[in-house]
C-alpha cells in the first residue's frame, strides 16, 4: 500500500499581499494543489490523506467544486480529508453538504471515528475542527483497534490553542502511522512514526525552506517514509557580508547576484552584516527593486578606526569622548554607546 501525505494546503491564501508578485501566488498554491493529484496518479497512489487545512479559510461551493474535480481524476487513489483550524466545519460550512466523488472521504465528525480500507488492510482514523481553537488533548487518550491491519491516524495541531499534541503518548497509542498538520514546516515529530508534511507551498516568510509531500509505502505493516519536495518556490533567509569598500552600486550588485545563484522565483529576507564604511548607509528601499525581496534589515556597523581617531582628535571633544571609554568598550551596550556617539559627532548633519 502506498500513501501521499499532505496538510496546509491554504487554498484561497493570498500570501505576501501589497508585493507585485503577490496575485502570482494564489493561482500557484492552486496549480501546486493540482500538481500534486497529477504525482498521486503517477506514482500509483493508493491512499491521499490531508491533514487538515486543505482550505484557508471557509471554501465556498465553486471551490470545493473545483477541488472535487480535481480528486475525481484520480484512477485508483481514495482519498481521506480533515478539517483544519483554518476551514473548521461551522454549521453554515458548504463543506457538509457538498456530493463529493465516490473515492472521497470525509472524517467530519468532531470526535474521533474511523474509516475501513479491507482491501488495502488499512485503516484511517481521524476527527475534524467545528471551531477555531480547540485546547484539549483531543489525540492524547486515543488508541488504535488492535488488529493486522496498517492504522493510520489524520491529526492536526500541536500547540496549545490547536490540540497540544504530547510525543510520549502518542508512541503509546498503537498507531503504525500518524499524518500530522498544521506546523508549516516539514519535520520529524517522532521518528518513523509520526511527521508533519508541512504546507505544500510556503505561505508567509517563516515558512522557509522546502516545501511538498510525504510518501509512505507499507510492506507487512512496515512503512518507508520520504519527503518530496514539489513546492514551485520557496522563502529564503539569508545574510549578506557588506565591506568598507562597498558602496551602494556594489551592494545591490550583491544582492542581485545572490538572487541569480539561489533562484530568482523565490522570495527572500536578507540580513546585511559586516562594517561599512562609516559614510555609508545602506538604501533598503532601493535594494527591495532588486527582486522578490520580502524585508531586508540592515544589521552593519561602522568602521570605525579608535586609534587613528584618538590621535587625529586628541585633546578634542571628539578625543575626550572616544577615551571616556577607556582602552576599549565593555560590552555590547558600551559598543553601541561608542558608535552612535561617534556617528553623531562625526556625521550627524551630513
Amino acid at each position: 500500500m502506498r500513501f501521499m501525505h499532505i496538510a496546509d494546503v491554504h487554498l484561497g491564501a493570498a500570501p505576501d499581499s501589497g508585493y507585485v508578485w503577490a496575485k502570482d501566488r494564489g493561482r500557484e498554491i492552486w496549480e501546486s494543489f493540482r500538481r500534486c493529484i497529477m504525482e498521486a496518479n503517477e506514482k500509483k497512489v493508493d491512499l491521499l490523506l490531508v491533514a487538515g487545512d486543505l482550505f484557508h479559510r471557509q471554501p465556498t461551493a465553486q471551490e470545493l467544486k473545483e477541488v472535487n474535480y480535481l480528486f475525481s481524476t484520480l484512477e485508483k487513489t481514495l482519498v481521506v480529508l480533515i478539517a483544519g483550524n483554518h476551514d473548521y466545519l461551522k454549521p453554515s460550512s458548504p463543506y457538509l453538504t457538498f456530493p463529493w466523488s465516490k473515492n472521497v472521504i470525509c472524517l467530519f465528525s468532531p470526535e474521533c471515528e474511523k474509516v475501513r480500507f479491507p482491501e488495502l488492510k488499512t485503516e484511517v482514523y481521524g476527527l475534524s475542527y467545528h471551531q477555531q481553537e480547540i485546547t484539549s488533548a483531543l489525540y492524547d487518550d486515543l488508541k488504535a483497534e488492535k488488529n493486522d491491519y496498517f492504522r493510520i491516524l489524520l491529526a492536526h495541531g500541536g500547540d496549545g490553542t490547536h490540540i497540544p499534541v504530547s510525543k510520549d503518548k502518542l508512541m503509546q497509542s498503537g498507531f503504525d502511522y500518524i499524518a500530522l498538520g498544521h506546523i508549516h514546516k516539514p519535520q520529524v515529530f517522532i521518528g518513523g512514526l509520526a511527521l508533519y508534511a508541512g504546507a505544500l507551498e510556503p505561505i508567509d516568510c517563516n515558512d522557509a525552506g522546502p516545501h511538498g509531500y510525504v510518501l509512505g509505502e507499507v510492506q507487512r505493516k512496515k512503512v518507508k517514509l520520504s519527503f518530496v519536495e514539489s513546492c514551485m518556490r520557496q522563502y529564503l533567509h539569508e545574510e549578506l557580508e557588506v565591506t568598507e569598500e562597498d558602496t551602494a552600486y556594489s551592494v545591490r550588485e550583491k544582492i542581485a547576484e545572490l538572487l541569480h545563484r539561489k533562484g530568482e522565483q523565490h522570495m527572500y529576507r536578507i540580513r546585511l552584516v559586516g562594517q561599512r564604511h562609516p559614510q555609508f548607509f545602506p538604501d533598503i528601499r532601493e535594494y527591495r527593486k532588486c527582486g522578490r525581496i520580502v524585508e531586508i534589515e540592515d544589521a552593519t556597523v561602522p568602521a570605525f578606526h579608535l586609534e587613528e581617531l584618538r590621535r587625529q582628535y586628541q585633546g578634542q571633544l571628539i578625543g575626550n569622548f572616544i577615551e571616556s571609554f577607556g582602552e576599549e568598550p565593555e560590552g555590547v551596550t558600551e559598543e553601541k554607546a561608542l558608535r552612535y556617539g561617534l556617528e553623531a559627532l562625526l556625521y550627524d548633519g551630513m
